[in-house]
């Protein structure tokens, strides 16, 4: 009487299809798992890398004023860029109260993300809107991330608003907004909008032109503050109007 094995080989040799295919079973499972194990290490790699670039970036533009992606975008495939940097102190107090009126209310009181805006805003179908977005994070957005709305870019705009709140603080948080701001098809900074909408330094803005600019801050493309549209202009005359109720929101400001 024979044996049976029960690996399929019938005499217990070793011999049986079973017994031949264990190994190379093994050695996929094996090969399989080691791919699965680099994926994940070069993911965990790269993940690390951007988080140390970014944090590198930051603590580089907490002291030179950084460009944005568009103007990156705009350099790359050569169209031309207009922007000069000025510090704050060369910017319009006005344009400083217009746009705080306009994007931002709370930009004093909240540490770059505004919570209670953000869990109170509805989103539409396209992706999340801009009433969530403090001007910390719009900053944000401008200087790493990418134009053009999703959940996404949204979610990683939270973290970095917060990053750049606490490293650059409120005042620097401002003024890199206010020179990488887009006022126009390749104007960019509050220094080359006003030279170019209305012959003049930023430092002597008046309310209204401050409130035009602001008011085309939404879509700088379509929105003209040289030439405003009769929304343009009714947008500006708002803004122009809590112009008065922001001044006493502005001490975190204040040098």
């Amino acid at each position: 009487m024979r044996r049976i094995d029960r690996s399929g080989d019938p005499d217990g040799a070793g011999t049986g299809p079973g017994r031949r295919d264990l190994p190379r079973v093994q050695g996929a499972r094996r090969k399989g798992g080691g791919l699965a194990r680099r994926v994940a290490g070069l993911i965990l790699l790269l993940t690390i890398v951007g988080l140390a670039l970014v944090l590198l970036l930051a603590l580089v533009y907490s002291a030179l004023t950084p460009p944005s992606t568009l103007m990156l975008g705009r350099w790359l495939t050569g169209q031309a860029v207009q922007r000069t940097s000025v510090p704050l102190e060369a910017i319009s107090p006005h344009l400083v109260q217009a746009v705080i009126a306009s994007e931002d209310q709370r930009f004093c009181a909240h540490r770059g993300v505004d919570w209670a805006a953000l869990r109170n805003v509805v989103d539409d179908e396209e992706g999340p809107s801009r009433g969530a977005s403090t001007i910390t994070m719009q900053t944000v957005k401008n200087v790493f991330l990418w134009p053009g709305r999703s959940y996404l870019r949204k979610g990683l705009e939270i973290p970095l608003a917060m990053l750049a709140d606490t490293l650059w603080g409120k005042r620097r948080v401002m003024e890199v907004y206010l020179n990488v701001a887009e006022w126009g098809e390749g104007i960019f900074g509050a220094q080359a909008a006003s030279r170019h909408w209305f012959g003049k330094d930023a430092r002597n803005l008046t309310r209204g032109e401050a409130a035009l600019l602001a008011a085309t801050l939404p879509n700088p493309i379509a929105r003209s503050a040289g030439k405003p549209s009769r929304g343009v202009r009714a947008a500006a005359a708002r803004i122009q109007g809590r112009l008065g109720q922001v001044e006493g929101l502005m001490g975190c400001l204040r040098g």
